[in-house]
């Protein structure tokens, strides 16, 4: 097998495949050191808009240094790739293990829950809290160690903000005041959290676990649980005082440190020494990304609207419609309509625009899109329509109107409506408009 280089770095097989990355192992060729490297496709991330949170992400575990937490050493990158350098993790998740073993032993649960609390701690310390804490996002190293991993959901707030407001985690793990929506102290969020992991490896299961959303949520804002008989009483103790759904009166990092049971075997983690850490190689390798963000965006707003091909226009043909092949209601088409116009692509948009607005509903426009919403006009319901201009020809733009949500008769009298007031747009073969004209001279007559 060919090996490939990126830098000093020799690439070997896939370890791991993600939504937006490959996880391959490589070594420093340099050191000999064994590295993971996550290879992200730039129009990727560019694409499902992800540059933001992970830069966020990358820049926050290159600043978290420490022997708990999995270390990322540098950030390459080439006009198509971003190449992220981290440590290489052996032993799988804790999740994995609880499922394989069980319940672990109070010797060996006290050991993971204080390398936790050293972990957690110095995160905090940088500022910095977790809000996705789970057996699931923490990995093993070869000597048993914890690592903490995945900083997606992380915050990282400016100075001065001391209650964060994003409601985000693993339901089963979250702290009863993520849920209620009024904010929330990061640093206590993670101890709730890191309560739940220390019950589930002693009792190899979870504390708060129903099936049904709302059920479980009453359950943790009242912090309905119990220990199993086998919890020695200072865990006990120590878990009741963790998981306190007052968050005023919830046990701090530095409570849980002194506490009896926690102590019993503690050694204090020795910190790595003083590294000057910059972000440069992480603000290089995305500032292209952020660039080439902004020139896709701008070239989606100098173009024109989609030109459809043959094909396009004989899947949009009345009697051609495909639809039917894949959905055996006979009315599958029946609230998909569209019409065609010799009006200049920009205007159309406009002049749908005032009309949607002068219906009393809302717009939003984007690439020769415009969303539809509010209230029908019997305000009774809500309804949602997505439209979208085409070019078919230089002069011709055909315009594809369908319902996206709302009852389906009201949407019906939205088109109508709609139709109706945009009269001087909509082309019509010379043949209706001359059929138009005479039916006008005969109700005149009439």
């Amino acid at each position: 097998m060919v090996l490939r280089k990126v830098g000093k770095y020799e690439i070997g097989r896939t370890v791991g495949e993600g939504t937006f990355a490959k996880v391959k192992f490589a070594q420093n060729t340099e050191t000999g050191e064994s590295v993971a490297m996550k290879v992200l496709d730039r129009s990727t991330i560019i694409k499902h808009k992800m540059v933001d949170q992970i830069k966020r992400e990358i820049s926050i575990m290159k600043l978290v240094r420490h022997p708990y937490v999995v270390r990322l050493y540098e950030v390459l990158a080439s006009r198509t790739k971003i190449y992220i350098i981290l440590e290489f993790i052996t032993g799988g998740e804790l999740f994995d293990k609880i499922v394989h073993h069980g319940r672990l032993s109070e010797a060996e649960s006290r050991r993971y829950f204080q390398q936790l609390i050293d972990g957690v701690d110095y995160c905090h310390s940088k500022g910095v809290y977790h809000r996705d804490l789970k057996p699931e996002n923490l990995l093993l190293d070869s000597q048993g160690n914890i690592k903490i991993s995945d900083f997606g959901l992380s915050a990282f707030p400016e100075q001065g903000v001391s209650m964060l407001r994003t409601t985000c985690g693993t339901p089963n793990y979250v702290a009863p005041e993520v849920l209620s929506h009024k904010g929330y102290n990061g640093a206590l969020a993670d101890v709730w959290s890191c309560g739940v992991i220390l019950y589930v490896l002693m009792a190899g299961y979870l504390p708060f676990d129903e099936l049904d959303l709302t059920t479980l949520y009453k359950k943790i804002e009242k912090a309905e649980f119990s220990c199993p008989p086998w919890f020695h009483v200072g865990a006990k103790s120590l878990i009741h005082r963790i998981l306190d759904p007052n968050p005023e009166h919830r046990i701090t990092i530095q409570q849980i440190r002194n506490d009896e049971w926690f102590q019993k075997g503690y050694v204090p983690v020795s910190l790595l020494e003083y590294e000057d850490v910059n972000l440069d190689d992480v603000n290089a390798a995305f500032d292209n990304a952020e660039d080439q963000r902004a020139n896709q965006q701008c070239e989606n707003e100098s173009r024109g609207p989609l030109i459809l091909n043959a094909f396009d226009l004989i899947i949009l043909s009345e009697g051609l419609n495909l639809a039917t092949l894949f959905d055996s209601r006979q009315d599958s088409t029946k609230y998909q309509k569209r019409f065609i116009t010799q009006k200049p692509a920009k205007v159309v948009l406009s002049s749908m625009e005032v009309v949607a607005q002068s219906m009393g509903f809302k717009t939003h426009i984007r690439n020769y899109k415009m969303r539809v919403e509010g209230i029908s006009a019997n305000k009774t319901s809500y309804i949602s329509v997505m439209l979208e201009v085409f070019e078919v020809a230089p002069t011709f733009f055909l315009v594809d109107i369908q319902k996206a949500a709302g009852d389906a008769g009201e949407y019906l009298e939205f088109h109508k409506n709609f139709c109706s007031n945009l009269e001087d747009i909509i082309w019509k073969p010379p043949h209706e408009t001359s059929k138009l004209r005479i039916s006008k001279t005969k109700s005149k007559r009439q």
